[in-house]
């Protein structure tokens, strides 16, 4: 049976899954902060959707605009290497 687990293409694709999901799980749960949503932030923080869910809230739930999250995550990423 082969491992999959221990594949290096396995790994690859978890960085990747990773790379994808921190941004938008960061960006939800800052604005269930903001927006004092308790109970979406603790079910974002919980559930692991690979995206999924944190964009569905952030575009449905918030309503924010495409523009507004390129703005806020180009804001984060200046003051990030200043």
């Amino acid at each position: 049976m082969y491992n999959l687990t221990g594949s290096p293409m396995f790994n690859v694709l978890i960085l990747i899954l990773a790379i994808w999901t921190i941004p938008w799980k960061g960006y939800a749960l800052w604005l269930c902060v903001k927006r004092n949503q308790k109970v979406w932030f603790i079910v974002i923080l919980i559930l692991n959707t690979v995206g999924i869910l944190e964009i569905f809230y952030i575009f449905k739930i918030a309503k924010k605009s495409w523009g507004d999250v390129k703005r806020d995550f180009r804001k984060a990423w200046v003051s990030i290497f200043r």
